[in-house]
């Protein structure tokens, strides 16, 4: 008896999508003029308000705030489970070196495409409004995706997917590395665990002259930089990927001769399993102290949990790259790497997958410049198939709740 249940489903969804992606034509060249407008004008994380009330009259639907600056709303059945679309509000401390007509001057900028998203995100929703939704589409607009506190993490506490019944989440984005036309999904975990490493080193001071009458935190943080590597050889598999890097040293002011009584260093932690990330920071702190005993100063370790591992549901990624490839995208190898997003909380509570949308970069056929770089700038077919990902994701996530 279920088999003529389920192909009637499926007719009923592929004219649904037919009908979705030739209403989304008619709303692509106001999205490409929104994202020149939200590009233009980029709002650093936490500082998002600005952006998130442009994108909320573009939307044209009503929204509620959320995790401060935020917003979501719905469109479909007003009632009943719903599937959320993710984009994000907030731009970089980068200074843009693009040159277009609508680059940032603040030295703020939308340098991973967050603008693109955001426009994609709204061309969905006005594209959905005189559709027959099967299940609530809850499209949010999420802040702090760049920095703590996580805004996916505030979104997830504040009961709003409860609220909604939310059954899947789904995130598109852009990335360089993935061909134009191609969507990488892959099921499984595709990013990292992001958390981080603060470790201040405390001495005596004293003259440069005459380092035996000094405790020098700076020999014993150079020492702890080098031996930072070796605590992931020692402690991790070399079959599941993880990595301490350093990004920041610091130690007293800009002199020779001057033998600072504090030094300090951040680094970032990434772990793609549950033990290792358990482990490392333990292992960290003891090599922090057992440095800093032996140059005779004292190490004060501190971590800060950040992102989970963004893992993406198998049975759903299946579901969604058919839906691709209906739409034209071709699915692709999975973008595996060591970066990090939160919307791996998402996936913490529902099925959820995270598409990366390949784009070309505007002047750079080869070789194009990466994430956070200050002449990444996707071309405008990128809000297009951004948008075709989101709603690929949302008739997955249909079909996968029908099963």
């Amino acid at each position: 008896m279920s088999a003529p249940h389920t192909a009637s489903s499926s007719a009923v969804l592929t004219e649904l999508h037919r009908r979705w992606l030739a209403a989304l034509e008619p709303e692509l060249p106001g999205a490409l003029q929104l994202r020149r407008q939200v590009h233009a004008d980029p709002h650093l994380s936490g500082l998002e308000e600005p952006t998130a009330q442009v994108v909320e009259a573009a939307l044209g639907v009503p929204m509620e705030p959320v995790a401060l600056t935020g917003r979501a709303g719905r469109v479909g059945p007003p009632e009943g489970p719903s599937v959320l679309l993710r984009a994000e509000l907030d731009a970089l401390p980068v200074r843009e070196a693009t040159g277009v007509s609508f680059a940032a001057q603040s030295g703020r900028m939308h340098a991973c495409g967050h603008d693109v998203h955001l426009a994609a995100l709204v061309a969905v929703v006005r594209a959905a409004a005189h559709l027959d939704l099967p299940l609530g589409l809850v499209p949010l607009l999420q802040p702090r995706e760049e920095t703590y506190p996580s805004g996916a993490q505030d979104v997830v506490a504040s009961g709003l997917l409860a609220r909604e019944q939310a059954v899947a989440a789904i995130g598109a984005h852009v990335h360089p590395g993935v061909p134009p036309g191609q969507v990488a999904t892959g099921a499984g975990v595709v990013n990292a665990a992001a958390d981080e490493i603060e470790i201040v080193l405390t001495g005596n001071g004293g003259h440069g002259a005459y380092p035996h009458r000094a405790t020098d935190p700076v020999s014993a943080l150079g020492h702890i930089v080098l031996g930072l590597p070796e605590v992931v050889r020692r402690t991790v598999s070399p079959m599941h990927p993880a990595a301490v890097s350093v990004g920041h040293v610091q130690a007293g002011e800009a002199s020779a001769n001057v033998l600072p009584s504090e030094a300090r260093l951040l680094a970032t932690m990434r772990t793609t399993d549950a033990r290792d990330r358990a482990v490392v920071p333990e292992q960290v702190r003891k090599l922090a102290e057992h440095q800093a005993k032996a140059f005779g100063v004292v190490a004060e370790v501190r971590i800060t949990a950040g992102e989970p591992v963004l893992y993406n549901d198998p049975d759903l990624v299946d579901l969604v790259d058919a839906w691709l490839e209906h739409a034209g995208l071709e699915p692709t190898e999975p973008m595996r790497s060591l970066g990090a997003d939160d919307f791996s909380f998402f996936g913490e509570v529902v099925p959820s997958v995270m598409c990366f949308v390949g784009v070309r970069v505007a002047g750079h056929d080869e070789e194009p410049p990466q994430l956070h770089h200050p002449r990444f700038l996707p071309v405008d077919d990128a809000v297009g198939d951004v948008a075709r990902a989101l709603i690929a994701g949302y008739l997955a996530a249909v079909e996968l709740h029908q099963r």
